[in-house]
């Protein structure tokens, strides 16, 4: 059945992820739990600004040794919640092997439209394509990953098109993990969600990653947990159809806890992670 047949109670249901776990506060703790663990034991330079305004402001974790790759990590929260200080939980897995790692801030909904939160996210990677390699990061390997809402402003980052307007080269991200994502907001216009996006048709289809397809030769791995709803299932498997990409499935993940296996080097999103930028793990 196509999601324009479902009914509106049933399109609702299956746009609220939060529906299929006893509660959502216990993931959200564990995040800024683990985030605050990662600030504590290693080096970071926090609310480095990359933008004018008090939401554009992003955490920099080095790595040990110079000229490392970059890995940017986009929260999720239906572009509505959280903020990179619950962001930092992966560092550790990745500046153990060897990359630095960035929690990237953002404004959210209502305050911001789509438009205006992919502009940041955007600006983010200009920023630090042109700051990397004085904090000791490698410009030419900048890699990005990020769940539910931060998975699609994954795809939106690996969309060919909008780098020259940000004096980038096309391939300024070389890849990424788009993570639990939403790639065609239409089904959006119709659920209770669009009250605070304000989302209309034609902001919906520009900011649609399933209709902007990826720069050629990036990679791309499309991730997402076995309990999720059939649309969101159904969401990632047309978008890593549609780019051409193997979509991966967590067994035992939900929603909210796939995106946990990003901070373990033996997981395979962790490991898969790590390989895109060609830090194996051991």
């Amino acid at each position: 059945m196509s999601w324009r047949e479902l009914s509106p109670e049933a399109l609702e249901r299956e746009y609220s992820p939060r529906l299929l776990v006893p509660e959502l506060q216990p993931y959200l703790d564990r995040y800024a739990e683990l985030s605050a663990a990662a600030r504590a034991a290693l080096a970071v330079e926090r609310d480095l600004a990359y933008g004018a305004s008090a939401d554009e402001v992003l955490d920099f974790f080095p790595a040990a040794a110079p000229a490392a790759p970059v890995h940017v990590f986009i929260h999720g929260g239906y572009w509505r919640l959280l903020s990179k200080d619950e962001s930092a939980f992966p560092a550790p897995a990745f500046v153990q092997h060897g990359a630095c790692f960035v929690a990237l801030n953002y404004a959210l909904a209502p305050a911001a439209s789509l438009d205006e939160i992919v502009r940041q996210c955007r600006s983010a990677i200009a920023w630090l394509y042109r700051n990397a390699r004085r904090l000791g990061g490698d410009p030419e390997r900048i890699h990005v990953s990020g769940t539910s809402a931060g998975g699609h402003l994954v795809a939106m980052l690996l969309a060919d098109g909008w780098q020259a307007g940000f004096g980038l080269p096309r391939d300024a991200v070389k890849g990424g993990c788009a993570v639990s994502g939403i790639f065609d907001l239409e089904p959006l216009l119709r659920c209770s969600i669009n009250d605070t996006l304000r989302l209309d048709a034609a902001m919906a289809r520009r900011n649609s990653p399933l209709f902007l397809p990826p720069r050629p030769g990036a990679a791309l791995a499309v991730v997402w947990g076995e309990v999720e709803t059939g649309e969101w299932k159904r969401q990632n498997l047309e978008y890593a159809s549609a780019c051409g990409s193997a979509g991966i499935e967590i067994p035992g993940r939900n929603h909210y806890d796939v995106i946990l296996d990003l901070a373990d080097a033996g997981s395979r999103l962790g490991g898969l992670a790590l390989a895109q930028m060609g830090l194996n793990p051991p």
